[in-house]
């Protein structure tokens, strides 16, 4: 493995402007990365050619000091994303197939930035799962083993499991992420790296395959927290396309970040003490304490107490707008078309759905439907936002209290592949910490801790007042520093 893999988004973006190496020799070595970890299946499609087109770019901008903020960076970029003339397709079989004649507004604004594209990364299929077991292309491999000498395949978490596992693997210094209910923030502490979920309306949706409206929202995933900070502010702005666009300037987030925390007040949510959590997780969460004290913050004790109706509002107002979204995929239009023989139109909407969309996609389809029908719409749907409100109104109150609300990230390290599939509850509990500050619109991050007792890395989740990802990126930097993560998964690959 090239040596330039082992680099951040800084160090590389730092060594490339100063002459080391050529953008097109960064570009190269992640090409062969990506090749080399194949078995790790965490791309979905390679595109080699267009990331050594932005490098040759890059090289050619270096000679006329006209660089680009991304100018010499390759990145992923999920599966989720509208990629002009490059498949698209959710990790779903309805999609196969399908190449945008349009680019998302978040990857575009990432090429226009400098970056080149490595390839498209697997996911669960329509980012519906917790481990990136639901996704067309099969699952993704952690890169992380355990420490107890067998061989298990552990699952780098969900929905955007191949952007962690190509970034804690070195096939891809920093990637693109999607969150709806922790889809950035768990597999970044499954792989030990970090990932930001912005503010609600930071990043544009425009041309991200809708899963859930009103929670959906992109942000970067890389290994440190200057690299998210440097990725995030060439993701976001306001976007006419996007009803839920926010019309504000860009933060200079980056050259904003301190790790001088004084004057800060941290708030730790006696709700999230929930019983049956590992006391690694907690041991971990108290020691991100004790650090944050160290930077200059003072800690104190607020109560949320709507957050154990959380997860069943979410699993209520998720599956209800996916089941809406996802009516679009029908067979008329494009994707996939299953047409029976001698069938009528109904019958090959059936034939193509049944055939196109997995299990879980299929479930969550469902029970959106169930809760949006006539007789239950009221009872379960209507209750569900008015839940919502008040999940909401708890932040706010904390937040007379405090600046910023530190929690683990996940109630366990990552668990292996096929060990929780089949009880789709225990898969659903693992976004119990992460999906409150989403259905409050809210930014959050992960950041690394430190390992538990197996060797795998546990993440340590941060919540910060709407609009403030600068507070959380501050308090995540102070977090990393103090941490000294340095640890890297044994290559078995």
């Amino acid at each position: 493995m090239s040596e330039l893999t082992l680099k951040t988004i800084t160090e590389l973006r730092e060594g490339f402007r100063g002459g080391d190496f050529s953008a097109r020799e960064i570009a190269e070595a992640f090409n062969a990365a990506v090749v080399a970890g194949r078995q790790l299946n965490a791309y979905t499609v390679e595109t080699p050619e267009l990331a050594l087109e932005a490098a040759d770019a890059a090289d050619r901008d270096r000679t006329t000091n006209s660089l680009k903020p991304l100018s010499g960076i390759p990145l992923g970029i999920k599966d989720l994303f509208a990629t002009v003339g490059v498949d698209s397709t959710s990790g779903s079989n309805i999609l196969k197939g399908f190449k945008p004649t349009y680019e998302s507004t978040v990857s575009g604004n990432l090429k226009a930035a400098g970056a080149g594209m490595l390839g498209k990364l697997n996911m669960d299929e329509f980012a519906m799962g917790s481990s990136n077991e639901t996704s067309a292309y099969g699952p993704v491999m952690s890169p992380w083993k355990r420490n107890d000498g067998g061989n298990a395949a552990l699952t780098p978490g969900g929905s955007s499991g191949g952007s962690a596992a190509a970034v804690s693997a070195g096939l891809a210094p920093g990637v693109t992420g999607t969150d709806t209910g922790g889809s950035i923030r768990q597999p970044a502490a499954f792989t030990g790296i970090s990932g930001i979920k912005p503010t609600y309306g930071r990043c544009s949706r425009w041309g991200i395959v809708a899963f859930a409206s009103s929670l959906d929202q992109a942000g970067p995933m890389a290994r440190t927290v200057r690299d998210c900070a440097i990725m995030l502010e060439a993701m976001a702005g306001f976007d006419p396309k996007d009803a839920t666009s926010l019309n504000l300037p860009v933060p200079q987030w980056e050259a904003g970040l301190t790790t001088d925390l004084r004057g800060k007040k941290v708030g730790i949510p006696k709700e999230y003490r929930i019983d049956g959590v590992p006391d690694e997780i907690n041991a971990i969460w108290d020691q991100g304490i004790e650090w944050l004290k160290d930077a200059g913050a003072e800690v104190v004790q607020i109560s949320l107490p709507h957050t154990k109706y959380a997860l069943p509002t979410y699993y209520i107002i998720a599956p209800a707008e996916a089941s809406s979204n996802l009516a679009r995929y029908d067979g008329v239009r494009y994707g996939l078309r299953d047409t029976p023989e001698g069938g009528n139109l109904d019958a090959m909407y059936a034939a193509t759905r049944a055939a196109g969309f997995g299990a879980e996609v299929k479930r969550r389809i469902m029970i959106g439907t169930y809760v949006l029908s006539a007789g239950f719409y009221d009872a379960y749907f209507t209750k569900a936002q008015k839940v919502r409100t008040l999940i909401k109104r708890d932040f706010a109150e904390a937040f007379k209290q405090c600046d910023l609300i530190l929690t683990p990230t996940a109630p366990s390290a990552a668990f292996g592949l096929n060990e929780k599939m089949a009880d789709p509850l225990a898969m659903y509990l693992n976004d119990v910490f992460a999906v409150p500050a989403s259905l409050a619109g809210l930014p959050a991050m992960s950041v690394p801790g430190g390992l538990d007792s197996q060797g795998l890395p546990l993440g340590i989740h941060l919540i910060g007042r709407e609009l403030d990802e600068q507070g959380v990126l501050n308090a995540g930097l102070a977090i990393e520093e103090r941490a000294g993560f340095t640890h890297r998964p044994k290559r078995w690959w």
